[in-house]
């Protein structure tokens, strides 16, 4: 266990141009920025449920998948400034996933420009993504993994 706060991250150990201070590759700051553009849409789409249904059972169950979806985002967006490897992979699924849930609603009024925010957003996720993978290992800068313990084997 350690004393700090959790939004606080590590910097990172090697420094070749390929990480900023804080540790996150380069890329990562577009990606998370994205992110955190999806969890808007998510959190506007909610607001226009609830001023546009007249169910609220129906209602309900779409405000809890788009706070689901917008917290996933967030969460992505975080890990993704801490430099953290699954945070890559999440946003690659968010943005693939995006094109399909704002076809999904059908393009109608009154959501018309939050599905086709949310569609050209995931395409440009989907791509930020892919075109910033393998950098690591392009450039040389391989991170330790962190089980390792000071290269001793552990039982």
């Amino acid at each position: 266990m350690n004393s700090r706060p959790p939004w606080d991250v590590p910097a990172a150990d090697a420094d070749d141009g390929t990480r900023s201070p804080a540790g996150v590759r380069r890329g990562g700051h577009l990606i998370a920025a994205t992110l955190f553009a999806a969890a808007a849409l998510d959190l506007a789409r909610c607001g226009l449920v609830l001023v546009t249904f007249r169910h609220p059972g129906s209602a309900a169950g779409l405000v809890a998948a788009g706070l689901a979806a917008a917290a996933l985002s967030m969460w992505a967006a975080r890990g993704c400034r801490g430099g953290r490897r699954w945070s890559g992979w999440a946003a690659l699924l968010i943005g693939a996933a995006s094109g399909p849930q704002a076809a999904a609603s059908g393009f109608h009024a009154p959501y018309t420009i939050p599905d086709t925010a949310t569609a050209v957003l995931g395409v440009l996720l989907a791509v930020a993504v892919l075109a910033t993978a393998g950098q690591d290992s392009q450039t040389g800068n391989h991170p330790q993994t962190p089980c390792a313990t000071n290269g001793r084997a552990t039982r």
